[in-house]
């Protein structure tokens, strides 16, 4: 890779890495109290695919270790917002699923969040915003097939 290639990409990453910390800390000031971006995640993902999963394969999903899912899992399940059952195939392993209640906190969650990046799109401009989604999607795929 050529010197300038390589600037670039570290300055393109440089840019990633603080776009997602100062979106997270903006997000996570709008969500609902007591609400955590990792809480949020979770139930937007288990809304999305309306089905159930393990907590290894949430874990995969989110990339992150099986004791960090464990963790948020057993925050939402005190919370009333997943229940989490045996597979009743296979004692060792559960599965989780989005209750009622979690739905309802993740619409919540969604309407606090959505003006503020709705602003943000906004501000950008929906066009460049649309122009831009296939490379930050192949950037994503992409480092998600170098695992």
């Amino acid at each position: 890779m050529s010197d300038k290639a390589e600037d670039l990409a570290v300055t393109l990453f440089g840019e990633l890495f603080m776009a997602d910390q100062l979106a997270r800390n903006r997000i996570s000031k709008v969500l609902p109290r007591g609400m955590e971006l990792s809480h949020f995640a979770v139930l937007n993902h288990l809304a999305r695919i309306n089905d159930e999963r393990s907590p290894a394969q949430l874990a995969r999903a989110f990339h992150v270790t099986r004791g960090a899912m464990t963790n948020t899992l057993s925050k939402l399940e005190w919370a009333g917002h997943v229940h989490i059952r045996p597979d009743w195939d296979d004692a060792r392993r559960k599965f989780v699923a989005i209750s009622p209640s979690g739905r309802s906190a993740r619409d919540a969650a969604v309407q606090a969040v959505a003006p503020l990046i709705a602003e943000f799109v906004n501000d950008l401009g929906a066009e460049r915003v649309k122009a831009f989604m296939p490379v930050l999607r192949e950037l994503r795929v992409r480092l998600e097939g170098n695992e």
